[in-house]
């Protein structure tokens, strides 16, 4: 029994009907045209002269960096040496230690003879 009601069942099926396929348009790849192969090879010649002029003004200011660090300290020192300079004539310049160097070359301390300079 159970085979007639599968072949009673199979007969009341109806198969569907076929309906007419619509046929896609088949895109063709667009052909590159020699106006945007120009356009794109001008963008990567831009695009490489322009990292490569980028990468070249780094460098020079990294060197020039470079030389203002090394001129900085040039001029510390100098500075630094200046400053010994300048306390070793005021320690020179004192009084005391001129009439020391006055009385060891012989001279003598005439009041009469003394002129006073002032600074302007």
């Amino acid at each position: 029994m159970s085979n007639l009601a599968r072949k009673q069942q199979q007969t009341y099926v109806q198969p569907k009907p076929k309906t007419e396929t619509q046929i896609k348009p088949v895109h063709k790849r667009r052909k590159i045209t020699p106006g945007e192969k120009l356009i794109a090879g001008l963008f990567i010649a831009f695009v490489c002269f322009m990292s490569i002029k980028i990468i070249s003004t780094q460098a020079s200011i990294y060197f020039i960096n470079k030389d203002i660090h090394g001129l900085e300290t040039s001029i510390q020192s100098k500075k630094k040496v200046n400053d010994d300079l300048k306390m070793q004539v005021s320690d020179m310049s004192t009084y005391e230690r001129i009439w020391k160097k006055a009385k060891e070359l012989g001279l003598k301390l005439n009041e009469n003879n003394v002129k006073v300079v002032e600074e302007k």
